[in-house]
């Protein structure tokens, strides 16, 4: 019998669904995972061995083999140990197949069982969504991936709280969204003395929603306008919002699972 749970694969911004199956045959005794995985997502199968023992779940003594499909696209980071896990829990009758067909799982495994939050928690939420599946994260990654209101999210703290979950003996309440912010208040465009004309056509830009180069001798302020810019530009609305916290997500960057409104403000070096 083949068990099966999902997760996603990232590619840039965008978060790809992936099939984890597990089948646990007679043989020699292993554990091998399949599907071009990196160096994280090879190690997950000691991760994953440790923490369910730490569960007392004993292995059997047989070959355990999960195969991350599609084959041919590549698998990076540590967030497959959940969904491995999960597979592997169908596998051996201690969680229903029918459910874990139904989530799509991210995050990654202490060896004590712990869930440790992971970057991408935003982007998965979308790809759960879109495939009309419940997500399944670390507690850390839940206030994050609850902004997508159109996908369950269930935030657990170990995997012993998944099974318990799962199997109905103490079912978790859906995680909550974090809180809207609008950013730290940094540089602002009435600190500007002078300069009138290259401040009233950072305005015209901004009220027009323009394009706008400057140009000028080094000193002139070019910079200082630009990184100003953001001052007076309105706050994000909540689908550009969302599409910004989607990298944030992807970079580490969202603070306890908050989204920021503020317009987002790049500075790299002239020699780029």
């Amino acid at each position: 019998m083949v068990s099966r749970a999902y997760t996603v694969a990232f590619q840039g911004v965008e978060a790809r669904i992936v099939e984890v199956q597990c089948a646990v045959t007679a043989g020699l005794p292993a554990f091998s995972i399949v599907g071009l995985p990196d160096k994280a997502v090879s190690e997950a199968r000691d991760r994953v061995r440790t923490a369910l023992t730490s569960m007392a779940i004993a292995l059997p003594s047989k070959r355990i083999t999960v195969n991350l499909s599609p084959a041919d696209l590549p698998k990076e980071g540590s967030h497959f140990d959940l969904p491995i896990a999960f597979a592997l829990l169908a596998a051996l009758d201690i969680l229903p197949a029918d459910v874990t067909e139904t989530v799509v799982a991210l995050g990654e495994l202490s060896l004590d069982g712990t869930l440790v939050p992971v970057v991408g928690a935003l982007p998965a939420a979308m790809a759960a969504a879109e495939h009309n599946r419940s997500l399944l994260c670390p507690l850390g990654s839940g206030a994050e991936a609850a902004w997508v209101g159109q996908a369950e999210v269930i935030a657990a703290a170990t995997l012993g709280d998944v099974v318990r979950h799962y199997t109905g003996q103490n079912t978790l309440s859906p995680a909550e969204p974090g809180e809207v912010s609008l950013g730290p208040q940094g540089r602002d465009l009435r600190e500007v003395k002078g300069q009138e004309r290259a401040k009233r056509a950072l305005e015209i830009a901004a009220a027009g929603r323009h394009h706008l180069m400057l140009v000028g001798t080094p000193g002139s302020g070019k910079s200082m306008l630009a990184a100003r810019l953001p001052s007076i530009l309105p706050p994000l609305s909540a689908a550009e919002a969302l599409d910004t916290s989607m990298i944030h997500s992807l970079a580490g960057l969202l603070d306890e699972g908050g989204i920021s409104r503020a317009r987002p403000f790049r500075e790299p070096h002239h020699t780029a």
